[in-house]
């Protein structure tokens, strides 16, 4: 049946028909794939004489650098406007240096920090406007969230859902006790289904992250197009990056884990394939908190995600540093296929989110990782679980900030390099291939939140701080403060970065292997004109380096592009302190 199935598709001439095939062939054509083939085409017609044509020029280069905020990071106290205060700052100390920013959900929610959304064609009243988000939109690219998987049980969509009205009539999933969920692969601990009461029955409503966030019914295709409806939407109000939320759970089908269907790809390639007939550049950014194989299927052929979280760095950049070996993280970058022109890795070390452990399954082994389980709860950290079969739970995630995870170690247990190795792994991050992307608290050394953690018991409010502007500006002011320091430290390295073609996000890496109190990156310009071998001793002592083992070509002159006066001496050992990080460089 499925190979008369896809011979049906390929008879399509249309490639948009032909996408909708493919996503709705399960449902036996219940769907006229010709009726919602002429309204997106429609859509994309309408969207194309309302906007002039914009130059697709290349968002992605050495010099992208994204920063990871929320629209109310910054407060000032009685103000509203909070994306306004955002913008001073952002224009008076991080324009220079960052070109894309990330803004967490900043439309009226219910729950979940901004990701139980009631309305994704608003903005929230204290955050300010879509002028705001226009506004700086001339600044930098703007990526925001979608979504996409579930909305607020508070929202007007499923408040017309229980009432059988539109828009919203048969928007959410849907179960019966046919329906199989024993092979479902769980992020949460508690019960998927939960019973809401319609205009004249009950129903059991599938919500994967909380009873408060339903799940979406895509087999109901008026669901996929307000979501094109959306993004378009979107790039009116200045927005050229989306970031699809949870995409990975879209799609479900009894008897199956209902994670990483083939519908819930096919979707994404449908996305993509729509943004490229319109006249403006947008990019698609996957969010899967997922094991490496299944985060990397969302690459396609090319032809789904732009970019892709790299998940697994922060846990194995965190293991890295805390136990002074790099033979995991090593072996862990060896294996990562280079990526192509047009997508790239997106690596980050921290987030609104905790640091997910699922994306090191088959990396770190059991002991490795109750080894570092333990020390990220000696270090004031707390956990996340999932649920796996019957009653059993697992580990997701870890709730505590970058700094508090990498503060005190079995190896500097007065936490003497707790500076230090946070900027180490900051500078590992910036030598990677793909782009940076810095949560705004990290920018500061920001600690765990546990003030408001005690209000709330939420374990993922430890990381959530939000600042008081004056507060922020007093201790960036203050000559001697740690804030003061990774700030600048932070910029400084990010300045010298930008003017590297060494690390543009598509541009060669290899690992190199020279012992586990170094990690040992090789970057090389597309245009071969430039390399760069990074090198970070990721331990709390003194150790010797020779630069002979990196085999640098004898008749070019190499410095180290973090202190320019030092040229390097193929047959002179250099002494690398605890934590430090060369970027040896021919150019």
């Amino acid at each position: 049946m499925t190979k008369n199935l896809d011979k049906v598709s390929q008879l399509y001439e249309d490639d948009i028909q032909s996408k909708i095939f493919k996503i709705y062939k399960s449902e036996n054509f219940k769907i006229n794939t010709l009726y919602y083939t002429r309204k997106i085409k429609q859509l994309i017609k309408n969207f194309n004489q309302n906007i002039k044509s914009i130059q697709k020029e290349d968002i992605c280069s050495e010099k992208t650098v994204l920063l990871i905020s929320y629209a109310d990071n910054l407060r000032i106290k009685g103000e509203k406007n909070t994306l306004n205060i955002f913008s001073n700052f952002f224009k008076k100390k991080l324009k220079k240096n960052f070109n894309c920013i990330h803004f967490l959900p900043f439309f009226p929610s219910s729950s979940d920090s901004g990701f139980a959304v009631k309305d994704h064609n608003a903005i929230e009243k204290k955050y300010g406007n879509w002028k705001h988000i226009k506004k700086l939109s001339k600044d930098a690219y703007i990526m925001a969230d979608i979504v996409i998987n579930h909305a607020s049980s508070k929202g007007k969509w499923f408040k017309n859902f229980l009432k059988n009205k539109d828009p919203g009539k048969n928007y959410f999933f849907s179960v019966d006790e046919r329906f199989d969920i024993s092979k479902v692969v769980r992020p949460r601990e508690h019960q998927l289904l939960q019973k809401f009461k319609m205009f004249d029955s009950k129903k059991k409503l599938w919500c994967t992250f909380s009873p408060d966030q339903v799940d979406l019914n895509f087999k109901n295709p008026d669901v996929l197009i307000d979501f094109i409806k959306i993004m378009m939407m979107f790039i009116n109000k200045g927005i050229s990056i989306f970031r699809l939320d949870a995409v990975g759970y879209l799609w479900k089908e009894t008897n199956t884990e209902c994670i990483n269907l083939p519908q819930t790809h096919e979707i994404i390639k449908l996305f993509r394939l729509i943004l490229q007939k319109l006249n403006t550049k947008s990019l698609i950014v996957t969010e899967t908190n997922l094991p490496g194989k299944q985060n990397l299927s969302y690459f396609g052929d090319n032809d789904e995600a732009h970019w892709i979280y790299n998940f697994s760095l922060p846990p194995l950049i965190a293991y890295t540093l805390l136990f002074e070996d790099s033979s995991q993280i090593s072996n862990w970058s060896k294996s990562m296929p280079p990526t192509r022109n047009g997508q790239t890795y997106l690596n980050f070390l921290a987030s609104h989110d905790g640091i997910g452990m699922r994306p090191v399954e088959g990396i770190l082994n059991k002991n490795q990782s109750r080894k570092m389980f333990s020390r990220i709860k000696k270090n004031n950290g707390k956990f996340s679980f999932r649920k796996i079969k019957n009653k059993a739970k697992k580990i997701y995630e870890a709730n505590i900030t970058l700094f508090d995870l990498l503060s005190v170690t079995d190896f500097d247990k007065k936490g003497n390099f707790k500076i230090e190795r946070f900027i180490a792994a900051h500078t590992i991050m910036f030598s990677l291939e793909g782009i940076p992307g810095i949560y705004f608290n990290s920018l500061f050394g920001t600690q765990n939140d546990i003030s408001k953690y005690n209000i709330t018991k939420r374990n993922r409010d430890l990381n959530r701080y939000k600042w008081d502007f004056f507060n922020l500006q007093k201790k960036l002011n203050k000559k001697n403060s740690k804030e003061k320091y990774i700030f600048d430290e932070l910029m400084k390295l990010l300045e010298i970065r930008k003017k590297q073609p060494a690390f543009h996000p598509n541009a060669t890496q290899y690992t190199l292997s020279l012992g586990k109190k170094t990690y040992v990156l090789w970057r090389q310009s597309k245009d071969k004109r430039q390399s760069i071998f990074s090198v970070t001793n990721v331990s709390s002592k003194n150790i010797e380096f020779n630069p002979d083992k990196l085999n640098l070509i004898k008749n070019e002159k190499w410095r180290d592009l973090l202190n320019p006066k030092i040229k390097i001496n193929v047959k002179q050992k250099i002494i690398l302190k605890p934590f430090e990080t060369l970027w040896i460089s021919n150019n």
